[in-house]
């Protein structure tokens, strides 16, 4: 009996103190860290996680300290691009509802680029294009109302999205043509095809086409075929090719119009076989006027994919290179807007990102490595 009242006056006495500190007890409140605010600098990196690539990833990254400050999730090789205005990122991707089976969706999903929350998911059809990540892949019309992204099954074609309305508008056969190169001046768009021209299409104001037209031809593919990744200053647009020539045109007519040709590549360069590689290798920077390419020698048939060994500057008024830094194995280069701008590079040998200052010279700034797993398209704020 003694133990019984011993055990239950010590319940009482614990329960006592239980209830007292759950008195003071705070329970902590789940909350969702807010980005710094935007600046120039702000890297949004695609990782195709190629090791389980129903699961890509994009990492959010302020390119002045290389510090990781958020993420999104990609889906199956999404196809990913940044508003016209920066506020919204754009994926389309491919969803399967048993995880690696069943039954296929592919969509769009608009996030805020502020928040990183979701804002509206537009069903397309199941024919998004399963690649990497390239530059061209997904394009917004310069006033932000249509997206436009790239279809393979394996026939190419492009889907028309509305994001206004928040629906798939239609799709446009595109065969034999590849990659979205936005007019900036009107809502169309061109893509180049097999045979070296360039076709626009005009869409009206409902996103439908209402004229496709070839270009006069832009290269030969059998002798010096381009990189599908384009840079451009409004609708002036450069395309490299595999040998280190920039072809030139402007893309803002119904009608693309062919412009000038010039080499990266002196005759010394050329003895040494110098070549442009990557997946994304070459930047324009509108702010300084200046190019910049991820170079590799003794470059041969095949090695357009190779990393950098170098990266050469050129300016962009005289055709001239500057300068020529260590290419730290870069891959995938960007330039940040602005006054002075820092030029980006990823190394997938260590997922790693390297920032260069441009200004006065080019020169190797800060690198920080283990940015997920694939990391092979980067574009800044």
């Amino acid at each position: 009996m003694r133990t019984a009242k011993r055990w239950t006056w010590a319940t009482m006495l614990l329960a006592g103190a239980c209830t007292a500190h759950a008195t003071d007890f705070q329970p902590e409140q789940i909350t969702v860290a807010k980005l710094p605010a935007a600046n120039p600098y702000r890297l949004y990196v695609s990782d195709v996680a190629i090791s389980h690539m129903i699961d890509g990833r994009m990492h959010i990254v302020d390119g002045e300290t290389l510090k990781f400050i958020g993420m999104i999730g990609t889906g199956f090789t999404g196809l990913s691009t940044v508003s016209p205005d920066r506020s919204e990122i754009y994926v389309a991707t491919t969803y399967l509802a048993k995880l690696n089976r069943g039954t296929r969706t592919d969509q769009i999903d608009v996030y805020d680029s502020q928040t990183l929350t979701i804002k509206a998911e537009i069903e397309i059809p199941p024919k998004h294009a399963q690649s990497l990540p390239y530059k061209g892949t997904i394009a917004v019309t310069p006033d932000g109302r249509f997206i436009i992204s790239q279809n393979a099954t394996p026939a190419s074609s492009v889907a028309i999205s509305d994001r206004k309305a928040e629906k798939f508008v239609t799709e446009v056969p595109t065969p034999g043509c590849w990659a979205i190169l936005p007019a900036r001046s009107a809502n169309r768009f061109t893509t180049i095809c097999g045979d070296g021209t360039l076709l626009t299409v005009t869409l009206g104001a409902d996103g439908n086409p209402t004229d496709q037209q070839r270009s006069e031809p832009l290269f030969n593919p059998d002798k010096d075929p381009l990189f599908t990744q384009t840079v451009n200053d409004g609708d002036d647009y450069s395309f490299l090719s595999f040998h280190g020539e920039i072809y030139t045109a402007n893309l803002g007519g119904a009608v693309a119009k062919i412009g000038p040709r010039w080499s990266l590549l002196d005759d010394a360069d050329r003895k040494e076989n110098w070549r442009p590689g990557g997946y994304q290798p070459f930047a324009l920077s509108k702010d300084n006027a200046q190019l910049y390419v991820a170079m590799h020698p003794n470059g041969v048939e095949g090695s357009h994919k190779n990393p950098a060994a170098e990266i050469w500057s050129f300016d962009l008024a005289t055709k001239k290179r500057l300068e020529r830094v260590a290419g730290n194995n870069a891959v995938a280069l960007e330039v940040s807007r602005g006054a002075n701008p820092l030029l980006f590079a990823i190394d997938p040998l260590t997922a790693g990102i390297v920032n260069y200052t441009t200004t006065p010279k080019l020169a190797v700034g800060k690198r920080v490595d283990g940015f997920g797993e694939a990391p092979i398209l980067i574009e800044t704020h």
